[in-house]
């Protein structure tokens, strides 16, 4: 009888339950203060046991929602960047729950150490802030792999190649609390440390010529460590990705080291080629390359080493980096024939070999001042050293006719020192800087003829900018001034030349989650140090390379716009882009005697009209999200001889599915084309398809690269009068390709708060000239 009393009561309480009607809990988040409203501050909801129920973020207006939830005692969680986190117990009523005006103090430190199990995006003026989904944490090994479950606009992400890049080659770069910089310490990223990541699609004057910079910020343990390591290798070829990690936390002192290593070792690369020839006394000529299979070898290597102290007011950090690459083999042979008189061929070898060693050391310092003021202090130095060996051969009959050999080695070094001011006022904030880059470069060329080039290049930037809100539009308004200086010992080509860079960006908040954003901005281009090289280069029997001194800074005209939409598990971007670009620097062919000399120079302009469509779908049943990206981009090039234009229709798509511990996913890559004075590069052509378990710490996943195809092509082409070419290059190793990864991530100890890092400088340019077609 008692056993059956017992089960009566058990079953009325679980029929109570199952017809209780679930609540929606609303409030209003204000800076107490001034009693703004705190703009995307993090809505966490908890269990009294501290467990994760749903998440959200405020608005433009400060207000949150978290809806359908199940009447009980609950704890919420609320946090934003420089203020103290508020816990409000939130007990059951059976009711809807309004908390009016909740007050947030403020805090020098800015991280909080919440998550939660919603997907959330919201936008702002110059980023969107995206807190990732309990199953996308959970379908990711590390850094990368979480941005290919994110779908982000603009961002086209090779999760089996753990590489991230922008369409066209824009520079992207890379923080974790922005102490970090390089892709390798994204790759060590352990996806549960991960709180939130910062997708800055409109950076500011600051971030220079950066197209996207993309901040993870992350938990940072007071004390113990992690340790982390990725094996990414195929089974039946020579290709692999490596990392290993490790952390070490002491009070307010972290230790890090992180390790990366790559191969690639093909024997069945080629390139087919057709050039097309006219010379001074009218004559052409057109040959066509058939390649056979030759050898690419190729390592790279990077070691950081990082040091960094914080408290609640101020942080320093030390990073110690290298990076090395070897490439002991890029070895092409084919045979070139005339194609006016296929008997008249000859046999052609083209060998190169590139070695780069590139040690840097990276120092910041932060300070956190009264009234929301920060200073930001930053100092890179960089040596970057580079050898490249080429020996290029045309034969017949085993008689030599062509016989190319050279040698650059070059020695860069380079300093690169900012300083940042901010100030907070209320949800407005000024912001200035002066940044300074200063390089000298040491280059010898041999071939046939020795040069030596000593160069000096110097850049100053100095910038304000202001960010406020006015009811529903958000506007940032900036200037800034640059001045560039070159100067080479033995050529009185130098320059000095000041540039005005305005910049001016408009949102307004639409009905429902929809906004408007234009941007406008001038920017500043610079020649390379590589370009500005007064030698030349022989490239084959008919070719010759050389830079140009003279060679002029140019500015850039720029003009977006960009519609979002999300409703749902719906979400839309629409970018459309004018770029105008007088006085470019663009490549050009001119006619010496019997020779085409390829070089640079500032041509009349460069424009491009471009329009992208992203449409996202999901999670659905938080199993279930896709993605589908396509666009086009009209180019038009004027030169000072020449005229072009060109049309690239272009398309992506990807598809994840997660079950439990188990990740499906499928992506697809047509090329993004890019056209430039008269050479066109073109975009990879991929797909991919990758299957993941994962359990705990230890992830296995099996991937195929290019699983439908039976070869791998990249096409580039020149369209010079005097010497137009159609390149492909073949890499037959990469179709069908099988790999293997085996990532497991250990760590212990995370309870501790860490501050922001807010400058990323790196200085990756060799400033040696290229010697090989």
């Amino acid at each position: 009888m008692k056993y059956f009393i017992f089960t009566f009561i058990l079953l009325a309480g679980m029929i109570q339950n199952s017809f209780a009607q679930n609540i929606d809990i609303r409030g209003i988040v204000r800076d107490a203060k001034n009693r703004e409203p705190a703009v995307f501050a993090n809505i966490v909801l908890q269990t009294t046991d501290s467990m994760f129920v749903k998440g959200t973020t405020t608005d433009s207006n400060g207000h949150f929602s978290i809806q359908d939830v199940k009447p009980s005692n609950y704890l919420l969680v609320v946090s934003s960047l420089g203020y103290k986190t508020k816990y409000l117990p939130v007990n059951e009523s059976g009711k809807d729950i309004l908390l009016e005006s909740i007050l947030l103090e403020e805090e020098l430190i800015s991280l909080s150490n919440v998550t939660v199990n919603a997907s959330n995006m919201s936008s702002r003026i110059d980023k969107k802030v995206i807190y990732p989904s309990e199953r996308q944490l959970k379908a990711s090994t590390n850094g990368v792999d979480l941005l290919q479950q994110l779908m982000l606009p603009k961002l086209q992400v090779n999760p089996l190649f753990n590489e991230v890049s922008l369409p066209g080659g824009g520079e992207l770069q890379y923080r974790i609390n922005g102490v970090k910089v390089e892709a390798q310490d994204i790759i060590a990223l352990q996806p549960a440390d991960i709180i939130r990541v910062e997708f800055y699609d409109n950076p500011g004057l600051r971030y220079g010529n950066a197209e996207v910079v993309l901040d993870y910020i992350v938990r940072r343990p007071e004390t113990g460590g992690s340790f982390g390591v990725n094996l990414d290798n195929s089974p039946f070829i020579a290709w692999g990705n490596n990392g290993l990690n490790a952390k070490l936390n002491h009070k307010k002192s972290e230790f890090g080291i992180n390790y990366g290593i790559s191969h690639r070792d093909f024997y069945k690369m080629w390139r087919d080629n057709e050039e097309n020839f006219t010379f001074a006394d009218g004559t052409t000529f057109q040959r066509r390359e058939i390649g056979e299979p030759g050898h690419g070898e190729m390592y790279w290597q990077s070691l950081n080493g990082t040091y960094s102290y914080q408290d609640e007011q101020k942080m320093f950090s030390a990073t110690v980096r290298h990076y090395g690459s070897n490439s002991p083999h890029m070895d092409y042979k084919g045979s070139l024939y005339n194609v006016a008189n296929p008997f008249d061929a000859v046999y052609m070898i083209d060998k190169s070999s590139n070695k780069t060693n590139r040690p840097a050391l990276d120092l910041y310092y932060q300070h956190n001042l009264k009234n929301g003021q920060t200073i930001v202090l930053n100092a890179v130095g960089t040596y970057n050293y580079t050898n490249n060996e080429r020996m290029y051969q045309e034969s017949r009959e085993n008689r030599v006719l062509t016989d190319v050999n050279s040698l650059v080695v070059g020695k860069k070094y380079s300093f690169i020192g900012e300083g940042i001011y901010e100030k907070k006022f209320g949800i407005n904030r000024l912001s200035a800087g002066l940044k300074h880059m200063q390089a000298t470069s040491d280059n010898e060329y041999k071939n046939g003829v020795d040069y030596l080039t000593k160069m000096n290049q110097a850049e100053t930037f100095l910038y304000s900018e202001f960010k406020g809100r006015v009811q529903e539009l958000d506007y940032t308004a900036g200037v800034g001034v640059t001045r560039s200086h070159f100067g080479q010992d033995g050529d009185d080509s130098g320059y000095n030349y000041y540039t005005f860079n305005p910049r001016l960006v408009l949102q307004y908040a639409l009905p429902g989650k929809s906004s408007i954003r234009l941007k406008a901005d001038i920017s500043n281009g610079s020649p390379q140090l590589s370009d500005l090289s007064n030698v030349e280069v022989t490239i084959d029997s008919v070719q010759i390379q050389r830079g140009n001194p003279h060679l002029r800074p140019f500015l850039r005209y720029r003009a977006e716009l960009t519609y979002e939409l999300e409703k749902g598990v719906f979400y839309g971007n629409l970018w459309n882009i004018y770029e105008y670009q007088p006085d470019a620097i663009m490549d050009e062919k001119r006619l010496e005697g019997h020779k085409i000399v390829q070089t640079w120079d500032n041509q009349k302009n460069w424009q491009r009209l471009a329009s992208r469509l992203m449409i996202r779908v999901g999670p659905v049943k938080d199993i279930l999200q896709l993605s589908v990206t396509g666009g086009v981009n009209h180019y038009i090039s004027n030169g000072n001889t020449y005229n072009h234009t060109y049309t690239n229709w272009f398309m992506n798509g990807d598809i994840s599915a997660v079950y439990k511990k188990v990740s499906l996913g499928f992506g697809v890559m047509t090329n993004w084309n890019w056209f430039y004075g008269e050479t066109m590069n073109g975009g990879e052509n991929l797909h991919y398809a990758m299957l993941s378990y994962k359990h705990k710490n230890l992830a296995i996943a099996f991937s195929m690269y290019n699983p439908f195809v039976d070869n791998y092509k990249q096409d580039t082409g020149n369209w010079s009068r005097y010497a137009s070419y159609h390149r492909s290059n073949y890499i037959k190793e990469s179709s069908r390709m099988i790999a293997v990864r085996v990532a497991w991530n250990f760590s212990f100890g995370r309870t501790f708060k860490a501050e922001q890092k807010r400058i990323n400088n790196a200085d990756d340019d060799s400033g040696v000239m290229s010697s090989g077609k």
